[in-house]
């Protein structure tokens, strides 16, 4: 048993056609590409700029403490009526 020969190769891509469809094989293949493409950039975003990665859980937390600071203080002593 060696690889598969073009006609095999053929015969399955007929298969598949039949299966499934020509639309929905060219959706499955453009998510597909998208997917490879987008984890791709994900992994070269990582490696290019390592200190903004660090940078922002710091300008989330000054954000949230401004948030927090314009936030009206509730009163605990007043009974609900």
């Amino acid at each position: 048993m060696g690889s598969l020969s073009p006609i095999h190769w053929l015969l399955v891509v007929v298969v598949l056609l039949l299966v499934f469809g020509p639309t929905r094989l060219a959706g499955a293949g453009k998510g597909l590409g998208e997917g490879i493409r987008a984890f791709k950039k994900g992994l070269s975003d990582d490696e290019e700029d390592p200190k903004k990665i660090i940078e922002e859980p710091k300008q989330l937390t000054a954000e949230k403490q401004a948030a927090d600071e314009k936030a009206p203080a509730k009163p605990a002593d007043e009974k609900p009526a």
